[in-house]
């Protein structure tokens, strides 16, 4: 009997000493929380300060009049070992424009997607994610600007489906992706995809990146239901330049470069038949010019020309964003300017009567935590 029970005891102390060493051995898994808050004063200089057409620039958030909300952004994210989760959410107007085409519990789920770190060069994620296209970011916190641009207003916003992230070099970079239809961030609507594809340089002085997108966004009218006068577009390929660069401690260049165009589709009449209408889409550039002063304050200059064409219509536009951040510990106060002119009369001015012009200044307030 007491050997029987010096063979229990050892066997207990070598199970116990094996537990833990596995339990040190396993990674405890790491959760984060972060987030912004934002706020806006919008006064218009050349238009009336009233919520009506052609008295705001035609690109996305921060065109209400007077004192006016952003969104509350909480991002939650967890990883252990070589997998992790990021869960986004947005709340408010700026919340609801950024997912417009999602409803339901979905209308604040900015992003949403698991990950897998396969090895040291390949991530697999797969889920809801913010688009790879374009210089500015729905969250306030990572522009300098805090009016966007048209080119990021013309989207895409965000994608949903499944991207392979890989490290050619310490330096090189690809991402290679299958998507829903853009914007469609909680089903896919039309049984189509889209292929993304990125290739990207960085080191410590800047990055820049190539992005392409290629495929049907709305599917065809063929197999479904069909009502007099719907439309259905074609492919749309867009191919897109963002780098920005340090020149020096103090002075900062970015840019972006964009183009996009939508094949003629079909038509319904009774019948389904083919458009012969020519192909429509976008095509802009932007100049980022930021000068910091000190850790606290810094100017920036935003110059932005876009062009909208359907055939041989066109409408071009040029914007210059004056910008100042105004550092108050984890609080951004962000002053601008904002002068937007068109070749056609999209605006209005004081008399309501159309104009090729407005002039509008912005005083927001960005909390990021």
């Amino acid at each position: 009997m007491k050997n029987i029970k010096l063979l229990l005891l050892f066997l207990l102390s070598l199970t116990i000493s094996i537990n833990t060493v596995f339990a040190q051995e396993e990674e405890e898994a790491v959760f984060s929380f972060s987030g912004s808050v934002d706020t806006y004063f919008r006064q218009n200089i050349t238009a009336p300060n009233k919520p009506v057409d052609g008295a705001a620039p035609g690109s996305s958030f921060a065109n209400t009049p007077g004192f006016a909300l952003g969104m509350v952004n909480l991002i939650a994210s967890g990883e252990k070992g070589k997998v992790g989760f990021t869960a986004d959410l947005g709340f408010g107007p700026k919340g609801a424009d950024a997912v417009f085409l999602s409803s339901g519990s979905s209308s604040i789920v900015n992003q949403l997607f698991a990950y897998w770190n396969v090895s040291d060069k390949v991530t697999l994620t797969m889920g809801n994610f913010n688009t790879f296209l374009g210089y500015e970011v729905i969250s306030p916190t990572a522009n300098f600007n805090y009016s966007t641009s048209y080119m990021f207003s013309n989207g895409p916003f965000s994608h949903t489906g499944l991207k392979a992230d890989i490290a050619l070099s310490d330096n090189f970079s690809a991402m290679l992706s299958i998507l829903n239809p853009t914007d469609y961030t909680e089903l896919n609507p039309f049984g189509t995809y889209s292929l993304g594809a990125q290739l990207g340089y960085s080191n410590d002085a800047g990055s820049a990146y190539l992005n392409v997108i290629y495929g049907d966004q709305d599917g065809t009218l063929n197999g479904r239901t069909a009502s007099m006068g719907d439309i259905s577009s074609g492919a749309t390929f867009q191919v897109d330049l963002s780098t920005g660069w340090d020149v020096s401690d103090q002075f900062y260049v970015g840019f972006n470069g964009t183009y996009n165009t939508t094949n003629a589709g079909e038509y319904f009449d009774g019948n389904i038949q083919n458009m012969d209408e020519d192909a429509a889409g976008f095509l802009g550039s932007a100049l980022y010019l930021q000068y910091a002063a000190s850790d606290l304050a810094a100017i920036g200059i935003r110059g932005e020309y876009f062009s909208t064409y359907l055939g041989d219509v066109n409408a071009n536009i040029m914007a210059i964003t004056l910008s100042g951040n105004i550092g108050v510990g984890p609080l951004t106060l962000i002053p601008e300017v904002r002068l937007d002119m068109s070749s056609e009369d999209i605006f209005i001015d004081t008399d309501y009567m159309s104009a090729n012009n407005l002039a509008s200044f912005v005083l927001a307030a960005v909390y990021g935590f």
